[in-house]
């Protein structure tokens, strides 16, 4: 296999060419060390990367594999290397949140899904770049280079987890971590031609230090197929003790799920409504995120899924939505005067704790309305975006209202399902004139990964996607 297939197989393939002797973890290292090395630069996807550390560990990993003497038994994705983004803790690295005043900021633990990334085998390549916070869907925080779409680096690879989209979609690992608080897995899945999924509420715990949306953000996997993201899913799922919310897990395993979904889809027909707009959100679709739900309606209707026109209501969402939000902006325990004009405009609301507290509770009242939409179909089909990706810089220049009613009219389909805790995935569905890639979002009812899982790897075998490379990664 050549170096590009190599950089491009999949992690599950890739774990098994480390099992049979075909590569070492040492040899795939190398591999994506150099080609973040070469590539980097022009995308910005890694703040940091971990070339000692990896190599260390990769080593250690292929001198057990010699003295293995059933490769079977060992972890799932031992010796495959992958990306953690910078929100969230690895021990020994720095932990920046996007913000340049914590560049040296140095931590001494693991997130409880990184460790359990590392007990599934993984080496770790660095961390991926995210916007201050992770509050904004492009990722171009002050103090770091922007990260750029590997499709065309003129446009944005969206955020906040943007840098790990980047990074999977040139070949810079084979599956990535991301968090998902706001589209913030989705979008970036949706821009750079990814599958991304944001799980149920619960399904993965953000122990050691706690999540400070109310559990509307969750970690989620970024990959380049439905079995590698479902995999990834499977790794990073599971209760912690003392977690607020939790589910058991699922059987079968969700991977089992995306390779029997490959072959027979769902187990029933699904009702299925679609949304191309949210009325009193976002009305304007971009035609070329309409055709690309309409074609997967299509692929829907000849798997004999019954799809027709509707939608939750969301309306009245955005307001409490925003007020819980900025206080986790806050929370951030970063200084105002520290941060990015944005998050600044977000922190001058004087928000009390009485304020959030009653936005919270609006949030769940219209949470439950949201769900029990879902007492009448099994999926939501919508556009991820509403848009195709933007530029790089292209808001760098407008006041911080405009920035955010400009944001809350692009992501406007992702946000409702942070709020109600329910499932989502983004496939891609298509490109632009651009050449950029545009997905679709498929949101299921509360803990039914698995139904979206089986669908998502259905349209993936009616219209593989997994074989396109930008590019800039295989020059």
């Amino acid at each position: 296999m050549n170096p590009v297939d190599l950089a491009f197989a999949s992690a599950l393939d890739q774990a098994q060419l480390i099992r049979d002797g075909e590569v070492s973890p040492v040899e795939l290292t190398e591999l994506y060390l150099e080609r973040i090395q070469r590539l980097n630069p022009t995308l910005g996807s890694y703040f940091t990367v971990a070339v000692e550390s990896a190599l260390a560990d990769a080593k250690v990993k292929t001198e057990a594999i010699a003295h293995c003497r059933d490769r079977a038994t060992l972890p799932p994705f031992w010796g495959v290397p992958i990306s953690i983004k910078d929100l969230n803790a690895v021990a020994g690295l720095p932990c920046t949140y996007g913000s340049q005043v914590l560049k040296g900021n140095m931590v001494d633990y693991d997130d409880a899904v990184v460790a359990r990334i590392k007990q599934a085998g993984f080496i770790i390549l660095g961390k991926t770049a995210t916007p201050e916070v992770g509050s904004m869907p492009f990722t171009e925080p002050d103090g770091f280079p922007p990260a750029r779409n590997p499709w065309n680096v003129d446009y944005t690879p969206g955020g906040s987890s943007g840098g790990a989209a980047a990074a999977v979609a040139a070949g810079l690992c084979s599956v990535a971590q991301g968090s998902d608080g706001g589209g913030s897995v989705r979008g970036p899945a949706s821009c750079c031609g990814l599958v991304g999924i944001k799980p149920s509420r619960g399904r993965i715990s953000s122990a050691p230090v706690g999540e400070r949306l109310s559990g509307m953000a969750t970690n989620g996997p970024l990959a380049r197929t439905v079995a590698d993201a479902a995999a990834l899913l499977d790794v990073m799922s599971g209760y912690v003790t003392g977690d607020p919310y939790w589910l058991p897990a699922p059987n079968p395993c969700f991977l089992d799920v995306a390779r029997r979904g490959s072959q027979r889809g769902a187990d029933r027909p699904l009702r299925v409504a679609v949304a191309m707009t949210l009325p009193s959100v976002a009305e304007t679709i971009d035609p070329v995120c309409e055709k690309a739900v309409l074609d997967t309606v299509q692929r829907l209707q000849d798997f004999g899924h019954h799809v027709e026109p509707a939608c939750p209501s969301v309306a009245g969402l955005a307001d409490p939505f925003t007020v819980v939000f900025r206080g986790g902006i806050a929370a951030a325990g970063i200084p105002a005067e520290a941060m990015n004009a944005v998050n600044r405009w977000f922190m001058s609301f004087a928000d009390s704790n009485g304020d959030f507290l009653r936005a919270l509770a609006e949030v769940q009242i219209m949470a439950r309305r949201i769900t029990a939409f879902f007492d009448t179909y099994d999926l939501l089909l919508t556009p991820t975006y509403m848009s195709p990706p933007i530029r790089v810089g292209e808001w760098a220049n407008l006041d911080p209202a405009t920035v955010v009613q400009n944001v809350v009219q692009w992501i406007a389909p992702c946000p409702p399902f942070n709020a109600s805790g329910q499932p989502a995935i983004a496939i891609p569905a298509g490109f632009s004139p651009a050449g950029l890639p545009i997905g679709v979002q498929i949101v299921g009812r509360p803990a039914a990964e698995s139904t979206l899982i089986a669908i998502a790897a259905q349209l993936e075998a009616a219209n593989p996607w997994s074989h396109l490379r930008p590019a800039i990664a295989v020059a």
